[in-house]
């Protein structure tokens, strides 16, 4: 098992540093400058993985590749909008990338009820319908 952390790129204030102090020996992360729709060239994937690893991390998940409302809504286009995520599939894999999690829900990326809820013992979550997930602060 490897502990990871989920880092949003060159421009996160939360440094490769920080996350490698942390504890953690991999990287939850994305190309996050490229926009949806388009294909993820694989120098770009090689780019950010060599940066990763120059952290002594290792970029472990790739934490959603964007996907197309046309294809969420079955509208024109949708076939071409497969064609370009599966190609950026195709290039996490040449990159060595083992395990990629999406979203595929419309419209929104992801919602929860609330965004600060207060805990019992003063640490701040995020909350779904009597669920938490721990935000530290």
């Amino acid at each position: 098992m490897q502990e990871t952390w989920r880092w949003y790129g060159p421009h996160d204030p939360i440094t490769l540093e920080h996350v490698r102090q942390a504890g953690a020996t991999g990287v939850v992360t994305a190309l996050h400058d490229h926009p949806e729709g388009t294909v993820w060239p694989l120098e770009a994937i090689m780019e950010r993985k060599a940066m990763i690893e120059a952290a002594g991390l290792a970029w472990s998940v790739c934490e959603s590749i964007p996907m197309e409302q046309c294809v969420k809504r079955g509208d024109a286009g949708a076939s071409a909008a497969i064609a370009r995520w599966k190609q950026t599939l195709a290039n996490l894999g040449r990159a060595g990338i083992p395990t990629v999690c999406y979203n595929f829900m419309p419209v929104l990326d992801w919602t929860r009820t609330e965004l600060d809820h207060p805990l019992p013992a003063g640490a701040r979550a995020r909350r779904v319908a009597g669920a938490w997930r721990c935000v530290f602060q």
